[in-house]
């Protein structure tokens, strides 16, 4: 039997709320009024919602934030039954670290490889450096 997989650690703060903005195309985290980020969606007519690129604000990067609110979109998904396309870099390595996630990509979405995404991932780090 393998051991199950560690849930991910999120920010515990009671104000953290996602609203989902459909003229922008975005989720949105606020904690309050303060705004801290999103994750850019489509959603096709499958009924599957596309999750294409998770951006937090500078001031709040490396907190933990884009952890929540992928957890928080992924958990909210799976109460509604939906199934995601996880075309973003970060939600793909966010499911490889975390794969008790990986039920809810959608029928036919293929999760690149680990060291794809992580190379990916790496060379859009540097790119954004300079």
């Amino acid at each position: 039997m393998t051991a199950p997989h560690p849930d991910p650690a999120i920010r515990d703060d009671e104000q953290l709320r996602v609203v989902e903005n459909a003229d922008l195309d975005r989720y949105e985290l606020w904690n309050g009024e303060q705004f801290i980020g999103f994750e850019g969606f489509q959603k096709h007519e499958d009924g599957t919602v596309e999750l294409q690129h998770t951006i937090i604000g500078e001031q709040f990067g490396r907190q933990g934030y884009a952890r929540t609110l992928v957890t928080l979109l992924l958990e909210g998904f799976r109460a509604q039954g939906i199934t995601v396309r996880p075309t973003c870099t970060y939600v793909q390595d966010y499911l490889h670290r975390f794969p008790q996630y990986q039920d809810l990509i959608a029928p036919g979405c293929e999760l690149p490889p680990a060291p794809a995404v992580k190379e990916k991932r790496r060379r859009w780090a540097l790119h954004r450096s300079h």
